[in-house]
C-alpha cells in the first residue's frame, strides 16, 4: 500500500503542476482566457487533491472554483470577469496551493536512509528505497510513435514481397513459352538457362526479404515490449486509492456505502491512466451524489441499506474499459431533458416531430451546464463534471456513455485506447472520400444483397443474425451523417456496410468500399470541417494522404438525432429484435464440463432461449457484472474450480444489482444438506443430475421464469 501511495503522490506532483501552470498561463492574458478551462482545471485539481488525501489543497482549489463559478454560470467574458483584483486573488490561491504541496513530506526515495556503518556488506537490495525516474510523457509518446512508424514501414515491406512473388509467378508462367520458342530455333541464346538463372535470383531475393522482414519484425516487437514496460502500468497505480476516497467522501456526507474496485491489475499506458484519473473521480463522486438515498427509501425498494458502488477496469480488443455503476435511483430522464432543453440542445421541435429518445437525453447529460442535481455542493458540482469527463475522454480518442441499469441504478461506461500511439483502424471509402474508424467500434463488415434492404419505421433497414438472434439494423449512408450524399448506392447488386455497436444499439452504415485494417498513429487535429464529436483526429498513410479518423459514438449520436422516430421505435436495439412478441429470455449456463454446457445450450436454444456460457463461478460473475447482456436466469453447477456454485450464488445475492436474478443449482450429488444449503442461500430451485432429464430442466426453468 505504501508503494501505491508513493506512486500516487508522484503522479500528483506532475498533475498539480500542470494544472497550476495552465491556470497561470491563462491569467497572463486575461482578455483572451478561457474561463471554462480555468474552472475545469480548478475542479480537477480539487478532485486530485482529495484522492491523495490533501484536504488543505482540496479546500484551496474549491475556493478557486467557487470564485470562478459565478462568472462561468453568468456567461461573463474573461475581460469582464478577470479584473486585476480578481487575477491577484487567483494568483494568491495558486501560490498557497504550491506552498502547501511543497510542505508535504517527501516521497520515499527522495532522501537516503541512515546507513549502518558496521554493515560491511552494505544495505541489502530489498532494503533500498524505490528510485523514481521522471520522464517527460511526450518523450515516451514520441518514442512510441516512432515504433509505430516502424511497424507501418514493415507493413509496406509486405507489399514489396507480394510484388516479388507476383514477378516470380509471371516468370514461371512465361518460361514454358520461352523454352518452346528456343526449341523451334527462333532464339540462338540459351534462353532456358537465362530463365532458370533469373528465377533463382528472384527466389534468393524473396528469401532474403523474408529473413530481413522477420528480423525487423522481431526487433520491432522487442522495441514495443520495451516501450510498454516503461509507458504501461497497472491501473492500481492511478486508481488504487479511489475506493478509500469514496468511502471517506461517503463518511463525510453521512452515507452508508459498499464500494468495490475490480481489475486493478489491468495494464494500460500511464498517459491514458493519468488522463482518465480525473474523469473516473468525477464519475465516482457523481455515483455517490446522485445514488444516495435514505435508508427507509432503500428498504422500501428492497435494497440493502448501503449504497453499492462498483468500479471495474478491463482490457478488451485494445481498449481500456472502465465501468462505474451504482444501485441508486438511476438517471432522472425528465430532469436531464428539462436541463438540456433549457440549454437549447434539442433545438426548436415542431409539435408533430418525435421527442428525443432516452439515449439522446442521457447523451445530453455530458454537455456543459446540464445537471440533474437540485443542489450545488462540493460533491455534486454545477453540471460541469460530465462535460469534463467527455472532453478528457475525447482527447484520448475514446467514448463515454450513461445508461440506466435494470432493475435500478445507473452505469457509466468509459472506453479509451490502451495506448495513445497504437490504434487499430478500419480504412473505408464513402462518397469518394477516405475515412478511418477504430476497429473496436465496428462490429463487423457487411456485404448485403440490395434486395435485402427494406423499409422499417419509414427508413431503410436490414435484418441480420447476431448470436442466433435476428437484429433489425437501420441502414444509413455514412456520407449522410457527415453532411454529404444521402443516397445508398449498390455496386453489382450489393451494398458494402459497417455494422456499428454501442451497448444494445446497432447501426449499419453504407460505404463505397472497405479497404484495409491496420495499426496507425492518430493525431488530434482541429478544423477538420465536421461537426463536433464526429472526428477523433487524422492519420497520415504511406502515400502521405491525410485521412480523417471518425468517432463511432459520434456517428451513432448523429444518427439518433437524425432519425428520432426510428430510434424511438426501438429499431436497432438487440433487446427488441425477437421475431415473436414474447421477450427472448437469456440464460447463463455455468458448468466446468464442456459436454454438459453444450448439452444444456442445445436444449435451451431449441426452446427459444438465448444462452450464454461460463466455465466457472469467477467467469460467470465477470459476465454478470460486465453488464454487456441482461441475464434473466443463472443455471449453475455446484462442483466447479475457482468458485463453486454455492459461492457464486452467495455473491449474486449479496450484490444489489444482481440479487433479483433467479439461480437454479445443479449437482450430481443428491445430498439433503446441499439442497438445504442452496435453498438457504437463495436458490430458486435445485436439480440433481442423477435424475436430470430435458423435461425436468425446461419445466423448472419455466416455473422460475
Amino acid at each position: 500500500m505504501a508503494d501505491i501511495r508513493a506512486q500516487l503522490r508522484a503522479a500528483f506532483e506532475v498533475e498539480h503542476r500542470e494544472h497550476l501552470e495552465a491556470i497561470r498561463r491563462a491569467l497572463g492574458e486575461p482578455g483572451s482566457a478561457d474561463l471554462r478551462e480555468i474552472f475545469r482545471r480548478a475542479h480537477s485539481l480539487k478532485g486530485a487533491a482529495r484522492a491523495v488525501d490533501m484536504p488543505v489543497v482540496e479546500s484551496l482549489a474549491h475556493e478557486l472554483e467557487e470564485r470562478l463559478s459565478g462568472f462561468v454560470d453568468s456567461g461573463a467574458s474573461s475581460a469582464e470577469a478577470l479584473s486585476p483584483a480578481i487575477v491577484r486573488l487567483l494568483h494568491d490561491g495558486l501560490d498557497a496551493i504550491e506552498a502547501e504541496v511543497a510542505g508535504v513530506s517527501p516521497l520515499p526515495g527522495e532522501s537516503e536512509p541512515a546507513g549502518d556503518e558496521d554493515d560491511d556488506d552494505g544495505p541489502r537490495e530489498a532494503d533500498r528505497p524505490h528510485e523514481y525516474l521522471r520522464i517527460e510523457s511526450e518523450a515516451v509518446l514520441d518514442l512510441s510513435r516512432a515504433m509505430q512508424q516502424l511497424s507501418g514501414d514493415l507493413q509496406g515491406r509486405d507489399t514489396e514481397l507480394s510484388a516479388l512473388r507476383r514477378l516470380r509467378a509471371d516468370l514461371r508462367r512465361i518460361a514454358p513459352a520461352g523454352r518452346a520458342v528456343q526449341r523451334r530455333g527462333a532464339q540462338r541464346i540459351d534462353l532456358d538457362q537465362a530463365l532458370r538463372t533469373l528465377e533463382r535470383e528472384l527466389s534468393g531475393l524473396i528469401q532474403n526479404h523474408v529473413r530481413a522482414s522477420w528480423a525487423l519484425e522481431r526487433s520491432a516487437t522487442d522495441l514495443r515490449e520495451g516501450i510498454e514496460q516503461v509507458s504501461f502500468a497497472e491501473a492500481e497505480s492511478h486508481f488504487g486509492d479511489l475506493g478509500r476516497m469514496i468511502r471517506d467522501l461517503a463518511r463525510d456526507q453521512g452515507v452508508e456505502v459498499d464500494v468495490r474496485v475490480e481489475g486493478l491489475d489491468t495494464r494500460a499506458e500511464r498517459r491514458v491512466l493519468q488522463a482518465l484519473r480525473d474523469p473516473v473521480i468525477h464519475l465516482l463522486r457523481n455515483a455517490l451524489s446522485h445514488g444516495a438515498e435514505s435508508a427507509a427509501t432503500r428498504r422500501a425498494a428492497g435494497k440493502p441499506e448501503a449504497l453499492h458502488i462498483r468500479l471495474s477496469i478491463t482490457a478488451q480488443a485494445g481498449q481500456l474499459i472502465v465501468r462505474i455503476r451504482d444501485d441508486g435511483p438511476g438517471p432522472d430522464i425528465a430532469r436531464i431533458r428539462a436541463a438540456a432543453e433549457a440549454r437549447g440542445l434539442f433545438g426548436d421541435r415542431a409539435p408533430d416531430t418525435a421527442p428525443p429518445t432516452p439515449e439522446e437525453v442521457l447523451s445530453a447529460a455530458f454537455e456543459p451546464g446540464v445537471s440533474a442535481s437540485e443542489a450545488v455542493d462540493r460533491l455534486s458540482g454545477r453540471g460541469m463534471g460530465l462535460s469534463v469527463v467527455q472532453e478528457a475522454v475525447r482527447k484520448l480518442g475514446g467514448s463515454v456513455r450513461l445508461e440506466r441499469r435494470r432493475p435500478v441504478g445507473a452505469r457509466v461506461v468509459l472506453s479509451a485506447p490502451l495506448s495513445t500511439a497504437r490504434h487499430s483502424i478500419v480504412l473505408v471509402e464513402a462518397d469518394g472520400a477516405a475515412y478511418g474508424l477504430p476497429s473496436h467500434g465496428v462490429r463487423r463488415l457487411l456485404r448485403l444483397s440490395a434486395d435485402r434492404v427494406e423499409t422499417v419505421g419509414g427508413a431503410p433497414a436490414v435484418r441480420l443474425q447476431e448470436d442466433e438472434i435476428e437484429v433489425i439494423a437501420p441502414l444509413a449512408p455514412l456520407s449522410a451523417l457527415l453532411g454529404g450524399a444521402t443516397e445508398i448506392h449498390a455496386l453489382g447488386g450489393h451494398i458494402s456496410a459497417l455494422l456499428l455497436a454501442r451497448g444494445d444499439r446497432r447501426l449499419a452504415l453504407a460505404i463505397d468500399h472497405a479497404h484495409d485494417v491496420r495499426e496507425i498513429v492518430v493525431r488530434t487535429v482541429d478544423g477538420l470541417g465536421l461537426d463536433r464529436g464526429l472526428a477523433l483526429g487524422a492519420a497520415v498513410l504511406e502515400d502521405e494522404a491525410a485521412t480523417i479518423i471518425l468517432n463511432p459514438d459520434g456517428l451513432m449520436d448523429a444518427w439518433l438525432r437524425r432519425e428520432r422516430a426510428q430510434a424511438g421505435a426501438g429499431i436497432g436495439l438487440v433487446a427488441q429484435t425477437s421475431t415473436s412478441d414474447a421477450h427472448v429470455r437469456t440464460v447463463l449456463v455455468v458448468d466446468d464440463s464442456f459436454t454438459t454446457r453444450t448439452l444444456e445450450k442445445s436444449i435451451l436454444e431449441a426452446q427459444g432461449y438465448r444462452v450464454l456460457l461460463a466455465v466457472d463461478g469467477v467467469d460467470a460473475l465477470g459476465a454478470l457484472r460486465s453488464g454487456e447482456a441482461i441475464v434473466d436466469l443463472v443455471v449453475a453447477d455446484i462442483e466447479m474450480p475457482k468458485m463453486d456454485g454455492f459461492s457464486l450464488l452467495q455473491a449474486i445475492k449479496a450484490d444489489a444489482g444482481l440479487a433479483a436474478i433467479p439461480v437454479i443449482l445443479m449437482t450430481s450429488r443428491n445430498d439433503p444438506e446441499d439442497i438445504r444449503r442452496g435453498m438457504d442461500l437463495g436458490a430458486e430451485a435445485y436439480i440433481t443430475k442423477q435424475k436430470f432429464d430435458q423435461r425436468e430442466l425446461l419445466a423448472t426453468i419455466g416455473r422460475v421464469l
